[in-house]
């Protein structure tokens, strides 16, 4: 009888790990920010990522890619690349642009002979910091990034021309070097910026796509709100409405390739400063907001007493209200609802923004573990 129950547990056992190890996500991708100044590239958990995204080079006056961060970049790529050592599958991407940095994208991209000078430029930049890949992070082509940013209406042809140049140049190093090198893009999305790209012929030259879902509403809005709601609630609200799910779905419909698609997941949230005591704070007006990341919430709110929890039963996502103060944000709760979606839907894995602002692990433990379908 002993041996009968031993036997019995050593095939669960085996069952569990192989279960484990069959359902862990192909893709975990981590935002490392460049200006973080509370994590350093060595505490990062590597074992729980499958890539790195260094943010952000920019774009030189020569249109060519050129460090953002150059106090800071070079010690911080070398801590990036010792990660390997610790998990040998990990892969390092260079970003280039961001919100900040998008400006030149549209010059990058106009002409044969300037996208030649850019993709070469990005080739002599990750062999020489021995970068796996890049990823483009352009906001955004045609328009609705910053004002000052060069946009031209043929940005949405211009911006397949820079990725098809980039991936030949990629495979032509890669040759080379006996490897292949990843080219990835973040994608907002709204349809006008779905609408400015040629989805369907990008495909074949992206090994997959940081989708944005997040910042759906924060400070720039009249009304309190969730950051990244999951779903699309029921509730009545004085303004637009939009989720996570409607994002995905929207570029589901394109055909893009769903295993392509990463889905992001915030590590930070936002709180709202003089907040109408009414509806637990939620949809209500305010003087000014911020963003605040997952670690300071913790710091500063999740245990003060003034701070009732809630959880919408709908959006998947919670928020803490004192009366005065509202906070939208992801906890290990609506992050375990986000793994579920990702893997329900198919998706490629998920991408997060940015892991310096968990420095504790606590999201991504929680995030590794749900997609890994083993706690």
């Amino acid at each position: 009888m002993i041996s009968l129950i031993l036997l019995l547990l050593i095939i669960i056992t085996c069952w569990l790990i192989e279960r484990c190890r069959v359902r862990k996500p192909e893709k975990i991708v981590g935002y490392y920010a460049a200006w973080n100044k509370t994590v350093s590239p060595k505490d990062i958990d590597a074992e729980k990522l499958t890539h790195i995204n260094y943010a952000f080079a920019n774009i030189g006056n020569d249109l060519k890619i050129e460090l953002g961060y150059p106090d800071v970049d070079e010690k911080n790529i070398k801590e990036l690349n010792k990660l390997k050592k610790i998990n040998p599958e990990l892969k390092t991407l260079i970003s280039i642009g961001g919100w900040n940095w998008s400006g030149d994208f549209s010059n990058v991209a106009l002409t044969e002979e300037s996208r030649n000078t850019f993709a070469d430029s990005v080739i002599d930049f990750i062999v020489k910091y021995k970068f796996d890949g890049v990823d483009i992070d352009w906001e955004y082509p045609v328009g609705g990034g910053l004002p000052t940013n060069k946009t031209r209406p043929e940005d949405k042809q211009n911006f397949t021309l820079l990725m098809r140049k980039l991936r030949e140049k990629l495979d032509e190093r890669g040759k080379i070097d006996g490897k292949h090198y990843l080219l990835t893009f973040a994608g907002a999305t709204n349809n006008d910026y779905l609408n400015n790209i040629e989805l369907d012929k990008l495909a074949e030259y992206v090994d997959y796509v940081n989708v944005m879902t997040y910042d759906i509403h924060g400070p720039r809005d009249q009304f309190t709100d969730f950051n990244a709601p999951l779903f699309t609630n029921s509730d009545r609200s004085p303004q637009y409405k939009w989720s996570v799910d409607e994002g995905i779905t929207n570029w589901i419909k394109t055909g893009f390739p769903r295993d392509k698609m990463v889905m992001g997941i915030p590590f930070y949230g936002y709180e709202y400063k003089d907040v109408p005591d009414i509806n637990y704070g939620l949809y209500q007006p305010f003087s000014h907001g911020n963003s605040i990341s997952y670690s300071d919430i913790v710091k500063n709110y999740i245990d003060d007493p003034n701070f009732v929890h809630f959880f919408h039963k709908e959006s998947k996502v919670p928020w803490l209200f004192d009366g005065f103060t509202f906070i939208s944000y992801d906890n290990k709760k609506s992050i375990g609802y986000k793994a579920k979606y990702i893997k329900d839907k198919g998706l490629g894995g998920a991408m997060i923004w940015e892991l310096g602002q968990d420095y504790e692990g606590v999201l991504l433990n929680s995030l590794y573990n749900d997609l890994k379908g083993c706690k």
